[in-house]
């Protein structure tokens, strides 16, 4: 079977594009240095011999003792320790590719305002290959924190004193199956995923009622199926029909994203690289809810989570309907495997949109990957879709100070954020339109990157229901995050890293929302099994209704590495 031209590869992944549109970091400086590190004696791997496959597993412990100067909104220094359980693991494999990283942490308390708890973080993407270039297996997973604020805003880098600190638990799997039968190219694939955020304590507003009803959790299906030929085969042109299921059931007031759609686009080769792409195509776009259960006077009843409680006994009631025709156009640029454009203008949701990407990865040092999207979803949706989208052989990237992972992951050929799908944690259901970009590059021994992203939530609720007022709201959310690190000596490493977002409510009483920190670590291996490690930071998180909160940190620790 001869692989297909290259115009009909742009052709299917274009459908993949119609049918469902798609979608630094700073990394602990436990690594190797010139051969004396821990990680000379600290992994266990397994090779197959002659074939380069390859899995390292690198289990760790540690303990820390943290001490946090808090400047605003008091002046109190106020300290704690934390032990923690680890692994890290990277698979290269003829079939099987992925990186796993997770990290388990018990804080200890030794000042009142700092509470004892528990923190499970980690991030995990694999790929497996149960029929070679046919049929695969792919999963991933995603657990960490964020500090919460009023509207909705969520911002990673949870201070450990922060009462209005959530966790967030994001999974999913599926099959992907690629093909041929004689000419025609044919492609498949479904996925299942879980999300669910635990907030310990809720913002409440007058009345009992909440600031902001705060997700709870849902599971998402998305399913996309094409068949294509390519051009020249058939006809001069390529031709691809496609189809694409998406569906989440949020508990929330039951709420109900439905998202089918099909068509047939057309590829028009200008060049070898070069394809002009044109689709039309069918939507059937609905959101559903039921409303909350109502009190003798009518009120909407708060559960003892802070979130409405659902009324069970009424039917579910349309928030949003729209079916019809769409269109969408477009081209898709790839003059080198290290080079890859697309770019399209359409119509969906009744209006217009545009998607695309954009990577380039010149040489093994430096790569720039930068992603468009529109979609109808809600929280879960858009962690699910985020998650989806990062490398498989990433880079983890975690705070010194809480172990948490970084919104960022780069990878050899890719990299990817999820800052934009965690900067809001409303309940209700949403159109984004978002853009992220992240660069990295090798700069001698050293290691830059730079992360940004914007996106713009649309709210969708029906109007007689308690989710009412969030209809039509618009928000808006920014980031930024930056990170160098590298050697210092054979024996030691260093790591930077800066951040900030921005959150802006659709309602004007609600105020912004602003975090931004920075920080700094030195490490420095004892032993090949024993590192030491210290760190000096300072974060900042900013609510126009609430007080400020600014904590200057400093730790030292030891990590012991099996």
């Amino acid at each position: 079977m001869t692989r297909p031209a290259l115009p009909l590869r742009l052709a299917l992944l274009a459908a993949t594009a119609f049918a469902a549109s798609p979608l630094h970091a700073q990394s602990l400086g436990y690594e190797n240095v010139e051969g004396d590190g821990p990680s000379a004696g600290n992994s266990s791997s397994r090779s197959s011999g002659g074939t380069g496959a390859r899995t390292t597993v690198r289990p760790y412990i540690e303990a820390v003792q943290n001490v946090l100067w808090e400047l605003a909104p008091g002046d109190e220094v106020l300290t704690y320790s934390s032990l923690a359980a680890g692994v890290d693991v990277s698979l290269q494999g003829r079939r099987t590719e992925g990186a796993i990283s997770v990290r388990y942490e018990r804080r200890i308390s030794q000042s009142d305002r700092v509470a004892d708890g528990d923190t499970l973080s980690g991030l995990a993407r694999v790929r497996h290959d149960l029929i070679p270039r046919t049929l695969s297996v792919e999963a991933g997973a995603l657990a960490t924190r964020s500090n919460i604020g009023v509207g909705g805003a969520s911002a990673l880098n949870a201070l450990a004193n922060n009462d209005a600190v959530s966790q967030i638990y994001s999974l999913y799997a599926g099959p992907a199956l690629s093909t041929h039968m004689g000419d025609v190219a044919l492609s498949a694939s479904y996925l299942v995923g879980y999300n669910r955020l635990e907030q310990e304590n809720v913002l409440q507003g007058s009345a009992g009622q909440p600031l902001n009803d705060i997700f709870d959790d849902s599971v998402v299906q998305s399913a996309q199926i094409s068949a294509g030929v390519a051009p020249g085969t058939v006809l001069p042109v390529g031709v691809t029909a496609s189809g694409s299921y998406f569906q989440e059931d949020i508990s929330n007031l039951d709420q109900r994203v439905r998202d089918l759609r099909g068509g047939v686009q057309v590829t028009y080769p200008v060049t070898q690289s070069l394809a002009v792409v044109g689709a039309i195509g069918y939507e059937d776009v609905e959101i559903s809810s039921r409303d909350a259960v109502r009190d003798g006077n009518g009120v909407a009843v708060v559960g003892s989570d802070g979130r409405f409680v659902t009324d069970k006994s009424q039917p579910r009631q349309l928030a949003y309907e729209t079916d019809g025709l769409t269109w969408d156009a477009g081209v898709m640029w790839r003059p080198s495997r290290r080079t890859a454009l697309s770019a399209f203008v359409g119509r969906r949701y009744d209006s217009t949109t545009y998607y695309g990407s954009f990577s380039y990865v010149p040489d093994a040092r430096s790569q720039l990957t930068i992603a468009a999207s529109d979609n109808v979803s809600g929280f879960g949706g858009q962690v699910t879709r985020a998650l989806r989208d990062l490398p498989t052989d990433f880079e983890v990237t975690r705070n010194p100070f809480n172990g948490q992972i970084g919104g960022c992951a780069n990878g050899s050929q890719a990299g990817g954020c999820v800052n934009n799908a965690l900067s809001s944690v409303s309940s209700a259901v949403f159109r984004a339109r978002s853009i992220n970009g992240s660069y990295s590059r090798q700069i001698g021994r050293m290691t830059a990157g730079i992360g940004a992203g914007y996106i713009r939530r649309s709210f969708i609720a029906r109007a007689d229901s308690v989710l009412g007022a969030a209809n039509g709201v618009i928000d808006e959310s920014y980031y930024v995050s930056a990170g160098l690190n590298g050697p210092i000596d054979r024996r030691s490493s260093f790591a930077i890293s800066a951040y900030s977002a921005w959150f802006e409510p659709g309602s004007s009483n609600l105020g912004s929302t602003t975090a931004i920190g920075a920080n700094a670590s030195y490490f420095r291996n004892l032993t090949d099994r024993l590192a030491a490690s210290a760190a000096v930071g300072i974060d900042s998180f900013n609510q126009t209704l609430l007080e400020d909160q600014t904590i200057a940190s400093g730790l030292v620790g030891l990590r012991y590495s099996f």
